[in-house]
């Protein structure tokens, strides 16, 4: 979706951007449906797990179809994604039959989440994953996810990884939320980068960069991310890193 706006370059809407790219994707798995349905049960296998390139490229391909087919019909795709995550031997199976559920608002993809915490609690970069996955869920209520995620024990704001895992996630990787019609993705970044610049700038300043794209908007969310930038601009003590920032968004 980031790309498809740096192509359009002027007047993006990025609702308009997430719900006609959703579309083509309905549309491909509809027209492919049955070749899509005959891969993804013919790649299935139950030999041990292998990184290399040939099963690598099976994994990659059976995931695709699966995707795919859920864009077209969300039933179908819930039950696969769920019994693929549920039977997963590897890594990499669980993790996009996760990211698939986290495109649908279903009990399904909460009850997914909870039991993919709960199994990979120690694992730190698992973790990152967990939260980058619900970061840049694209539906409305995300925010207050990310929120709440901030308040869990799962999340600190002294450690950077987690930052970058779901403020930076959310900033860089939701295109739709972070550029919400009413300014609150911009509000929520805003913030974060006025708290975190005392303390770490670098990580601040990165943050601070997913407004880059601010004058492509359409006139509404431009008026709304200006004003953020304007906000932040005028705090006392910021760090030479988010100044310099500020000033070129703004030149």
């Amino acid at each position: 979706e980031a790309d498809i706006a740096r192509e359009i370059g002027e007047n993006v809407d990025p609702d308009a951007v997430y719900i006609a790219r959703q579309s083509l994707r309905a549309d491909l798995g509809r027209a492919l449906s049955p070749e899509l349905t005959r891969l993804y049960h013919g790649l299935a296998s139950d030999v041990a797990y292998s990184p290399d390139a040939r099963n690598a490229g099976r994994r990659a391909l059976r995931n695709t179809a699966l995707d795919l087919i859920a864009a077209s019909d969300e039933g179908v795709g819930t039950g696969l994604a769920k019994a693929q995550f549920d039977a997963a031997t590897n890594m990499t199976d669980r993790v996009a039959a996760l990211s698939i559920l986290c495109l649908t608002e279903s009990e399904a993809r909460e009850d997914a989440l909870d039991a993919f915490c709960k199994r990979f609690a120690g694992d730190a970069l698992v973790i990152d994953k967990w939260l980058t996955l619900q970061a840049t869920i694209p539906h409305t209520g995300t925010l207050d996810r990310v929120r709440r995620l901030m308040r869990s024990d799962a999340f600190s704001m002294s450690n950077p990884n987690r930052v970058r895992a779901l403020i930076g996630a959310f900033a860089a990787g939701n295109q739709r939320q972070f550029n919400a019609q009413d300014g609150s993705g911009y509000e929520f970044v805003g913030e974060c980068v006025l708290l975190l610049d005392p303390k770490n700038p670098h990580i601040a300043a990165r943050l601070l960069s997913a407004f880059r794209t601010w004058r492509m908007m359409e006139p509404k969310r431009r008026r709304l991310a200006e004003a953020m930038l304007r906000r932040i601009q005028a705090a006392e003590g910021l760090s030479p890193d988010v100044r310099d920032i500020i000033e070129r968004s703004l030149a």
